[in-house]
């Protein structure tokens, strides 16, 4: 590979962690379809690219807020895999003491601020991160995750604006899948061009293909560096696509199943990464097939956790919460 990508070791880890979160997500549908997994399962499979470029581009003590579609964002910021499929499972092993589930994990020791099932809710609590870190004088910076559906709430827009007077070292990143629940993106929002958003605010905007992890992260990597260096607040869009429902049973009128199966044969972005480190010589098949193989084991090990963890007492229930 040239000087623009990442090294070999760090590539290898950027697949491994794709699949990771493919297997924990495809295990999640799972058990919600078994009735093991109480309330909604909102799985960003066919969006891993958006997590781990980003993830990968983040160091240390940076903050992230996530959405109700965050397993993802989690995963690739390291989170552990049995804590994570304990909280999914609501067992008293899981980062929050099964208290939050799917959409309300938090898990401060990776730098997530939580995940908020509230669109666009986790956007301004991104932005108090960054002022923090600005009015601390550290590098630091935060990530906040929104969907297209997010151009339908106030605060977007507030926090756009504010971020960019006040130059605060943000990211915003908005992940378009093109769906707002089942409604599509051009039917919901009079905002054809995102990054006439960035124009608009004063600040500088990025569209990437979602689907190809190295382009995410090259341009997630831009707008860290520059809020690293004092240079304030980027939107990147990244055109993406989810091939699940918006949540794990829905019947999804809105979209033909010949158009889900046709973005699965040509935009998956495991496939597609897969492609460019064979053509590259990064690795060979076998490497990659072991990867992959020992991403689904680690998951494995994460449901035997999940199962045999117990669950919160009813006596305990006020336990963990703060005002």
């Amino acid at each position: 590979m040239s000087d623009e990508y990442p090294d070999t070791d760090t590539l290898l880890k950027m697949y491994a962690c794709m699949w990771r979160i493919r297997h924990f997500e495809e295990a999640a549908g799972r058990l919600y379809k078994q009735g093991l997994i109480k309330g909604g399962i909102h799985a960003g499979i066919g969006q891993e690219a958006v997590a781990v470029g980003v993830a990968f581009a983040l160091q240390p003590g940076d903050w992230f807020a996530s959405t109700h579609r965050g397993h993802s964002h989690h995963i690739a910021a390291g989170a552990d895999l049995n804590r994570l499929m304990a909280e999914v499972r609501a067992k008293e092993t899981g980062w929050c003491h099964g208290r939050g589930g799917s959409m309300h994990v938090a898990a401060f020791e990776v730098g997530s601020l939580g995940a908020y099932p509230v669109v666009g809710a986790g956007i301004p609590i991104a932005l108090g991160a960054a002022l923090t870190q600005k009015m601390r004088g550290t590098d630091r910076v935060a990530v906040t995750y929104f969907g297209d559906g997010a151009l339908g709430q106030g605060t977007l827009y507030e926090c756009l604006n504010l971020a960019s007077i006040w130059k605060l070292p943000v990211l915003f990143m908005c992940e378009n899948n093109h769906f707002a629940v089942a409604t599509s993106y051009e039917d919901s929002s009079a905002v054809r061009d995102l990054l006439s958003l960035a124009k608009t605010f004063n600040l500088p905007g990025i569209k990437v293909d979602g689907q190809e992890v190295l382009a995410v992260h090259a341009a997630a990597g831009e707008a860290i560096a520059r809020a690293r260096r004092g240079g304030g607040p980027t939107l990147v869009e990244a055109d993406t696509y989810r091939f699940e429902g918006h949540y794990f049973g829905e019947p999804q009128v809105y979209r033909t199943r010949e158009e889900v199966e046709e973005k699965r044969r040509s935009r998956d972005p495991i496939p597609l990464f897969e492609k460019l480190l064979l053509e590259k010589g990064v690795a060979e098949s076998r490497q990659l097939r072991s990867l992959a193989e020992a991403a689904a084991q680690q998951v494995d090990q994460a449901l035997k956790f999940a199962e045999e963890s117990p669950s919160p007492l009813a006596e305990s229930s006020g336990d963990y919460v703060y005002a």
